[in-house]
């Protein structure tokens, strides 16, 4: 293996170690303590949490801006390709020139999502109030993660930059945002603990 691989390497054995230690932490902190009365059922609500309550129409936050809720969807769908190619460019497996035109393809439509939200974030007051210089790291890293991607399926010349960039976000991710891969389920398995037991979720159940 060259020196960067090397480098991309211990930096995904710090992003795997990290991930697992704050999963196995949120494991060990339980079921949340609710003292109220139960009025309600956990396991169909937590169910609805994962699903249904994801639904755009049920989220003020999508259905007011459903463009950018789009380009969100494209975004992490373009992140988690990028993760999964990570390995084969990794492990060097090859691809024919028709897979390679497709997965480019969506890499630069999701990639030109990411962008697009940058640029929202930093030009309406509001969101711009409301962020914070770890918002705009995450997302420019992640961004250069998808566009290396690409690239680098296609320009092996371009590998260096590719997985010295892909170390840096791996590096970065116990320090950011980037977490909420990993507090997200927790975070939708709460909301349907908490409303399950007072019969308001799943919606119709009283």
């Amino acid at each position: 293996m060259t020196w960067y691989e090397w480098i991309t390497l211990c930096s995904l054995g710090i992003f795997l170690g990290t991930s697992l230690f704050y999963a196995l932490r949120l494991i060990r902190l339980g079921k949340p303590v609710d003292k109220a009365p139960a009025s309600g059922s956990v396991a169909p609500a937590v169910r609805y949490s994962m699903s249904g309550a994801m639904n755009p129409a049920k989220k003020e936050s999508a259905y007011l801006h459903l463009p950018t809720y789009g380009a969100g969807i494209l975004y992490h769908l373009g992140t988690f390709l990028s993760l999964l190619l990570f390995f084969f460019i990794w492990m060097q497996l090859p691809f024919s020139r028709m897979p390679v035109l497709i997965l480019s393809g969506f890499l630069v439509l999701s990639s030109s999502c990411g962008i697009g939200i940058l640029i929202k974030r930093g030009w309406k007051n509001e969101l711009r109030a409301l962020s914070n210089p770890d918002d705009y790291i995450s997302n420019i890293l992640v961004t250069l993660f998808q566009v290396g991607t690409f690239l680098a399926l296609s320009i092996p010349e371009l590998l260096p930059f590719y997985f010295l960039e892909t170390s840096i976000l791996f590096l970065y991710f116990p320090l950011s945002k980037l977490k909420h891969v990993i507090y997200f389920f927790a975070a939708r398995y709460h909301l349907g603990f908490f409303f399950g037991r007072r019969g308001v979720w799943p919606p119709g159940n009283g």
